[in-house]
């Protein structure tokens, strides 16, 4: 199913094909380059063309939400950080904005459901102040889940209509790794207590409120997990419904994207329920320390990147894989061949010509290293 995202086609499955060719070409021994050579195909694929281009617009694109249930003590920090941390990203001095310039992207902030007043330029797609409280009440209406889901598609097609060659989602909202948990543990049926993480650090007691809100929003949502839209109304929230549409979007328009953590990963799921075919067109940047994060991982068939314990969000890991993306594409595209380089290949006569049969005059099952053939004893 699409959902209105129009059908998704994979990646380039002969252009994959000939990037392996190459592969077996360069001045290396052959896999010698572990998983950048599998970035680098995968890269080729999705562009659709063999040596790949060296991403010349990595976008950034943070999806800023509040959530009602971190009313009810389930993280370390109030609401209004969320706000703030917003004014923060505009002003250049979060990690997202130093990990940007050092990956070599730039970053959009989009304010789908702050809880509060931001900046104009923002808050053009702003569904809402804040989701709904998701352990006892519905997240979103009807119309505010159609609105976000909107919002999502129209910002993948204006970063790529204005030449985005690579995206990364990034999230920013207190309290939204509990939305997240609750959807990855309802997608992949677990129980709250093997999900649920410290998120922004919350001590023993904050943890237990956190699983049981979780639990109650999960059972709010059993009866729509079929339906990928009425579960981001009613157990997710606006940015979540942005972030899916966003990734599926940007699936259907054969454009590559990173993942970061929990959050992004959750909504990842949703998005392959939108979109089918979608994750096809994703790289899972890191591995979080949040236990639901691996839980949609192996969902989503994706092996990480990098597993470094970073939780922070804001599309962190994902930035501190990018670099290596960009390493996988430059070996691909920048690497001499055999031929090019006039270096020799693998010398398969050699490998081909080594006999070590025992002579046909030896007793293989009694011969020892002293007995040798007649003609060698001397």
């Amino acid at each position: 199913m699409t959902h209105g995202f129009g059908p998704v086609t994979p990646p380039d499955a002969q252009v994959r094909v000939a990037a392996e060719q190459r592969q077996a070409q360069l001045t290396k021994p052959g896999g010698s380059l572990g998983r950048l050579e599998e970035i680098g195909n995968w890269v080729a694929a999705c562009q659709g063309v063999c040596p790949p281009k060296q991403f010349e617009r990595a976008r950034v694109v943070v999806f800023a939400g509040d959530h009602g249930v971190a009313r009810h003590g389930v993280s370390a920090y109030p609401s209004e950080v969320t706000a703030q941390m917003v004014a923060n990203f505009l002003g250049g001095g979060a990690a997202v904005n130093a990990l940007a310039v050092v990956a070599g992207a730039t970053v959009r902030v989009a304010d789908i459901s702050v809880d509060g007043e931001t900046d104009s330029l923002i808050a053009k797609h702003k569904v809402r102040r804040s989701s709904g409280s998701i352990d006892r009440e519905d997240a979103l209406t009807a119309e505010e889940v159609e609105a976000a889901l909107a919002a999502g598609k129209a910002i993948a097609d204006e970063e790529i209509d204005a030449g985005a060659d690579v995206l990364i989602a990034g999230d920013m909202g207190i309290g939204n790794t509990t939305p997240a948990t609750a959807l990855i543990a309802t997608l992949t049926e677990t129980e709250p207590v093997a999900a649920v993480g410290r998120g922004t650090g919350v001590d023993d007691a904050g943890w237990a409120r956190k699983v049981a809100a979780i639990r109650d929003a999960m059972r709010r949502a059993r009866p729509v997990v079929k339906d990928p839209v009425e579960l981001l109304r009613v157990a997710a929230g606006a940015d979540f419904a942005a972030m899916a549409a966003f990734l599926a979007q940007a699936a259907a328009r054969r454009t590559p994207v990173i993942l970061d953590g929990v959050v992004v990963t959750a909504a990842a799921l949703v998005a392959e329920e939108l979109a089918a075919g979608s994750s096809a067109w994703w790289l899972a940047g890191h591995r979080s320390t949040e236990p639901a994060h691996n839980l949609a991982l192996q969902r989503l068939r994706l092996d990480p990147l990098l597993d470094l314990n970073m939780r922070l969000g804001e599309a962190s890991g994902a930035l501190t894989a990018l670099p290596l993306v960009r390493a996988a594409v430059a070996t691909l595209a920048e690497m001499s061949t055999f031929a090019e380089a006039g270096v020799s290949t693998p010398d398969t006569d050699t490998a081909e010509n080594t006999d070590l049969t025992v002579p046909a005059d030896i007793d293989s099952e009694t011969a020892t290293p002293t007995d040798t053939p007649p003609d060698l004893r001397k």
